[in-house]
């Protein structure tokens, strides 16, 4: 699935590129431009590539949440 925003589109950047990044321990969008170039130019997909930053980070939260301890200290 691509980004259904038309200017990471037209920089040939996916959603599932960004939540990459973000899996790979990308916090900002400073981190996702370093790796993409998100935002390099025009700046005009910066609202969305900065909400599927937060939305992944969220969704990482979320699966640590839901991680039973055991799964972080072992016995």
């Amino acid at each position: 699935k691509g980004s259904n925003c038309v200017h990471l589109s037209l920089q040939g950047i996916t959603d599932t590129q960004i939540k990459q990044c973000v899996n790979n321990g990308a916090t900002t969008i400073k981190h996702v431009r370093r790796e993409l170039g998100v935002a390099s130019q025009c700046c005009k997909c910066l609202p969305e590539a900065r909400a599927i930053i937060n939305e992944q980070l969220e969704t990482l939260n979320t699966q640590q949440i839901a991680m039973p301890s055991a799964m972080f200290f072992p016995a």
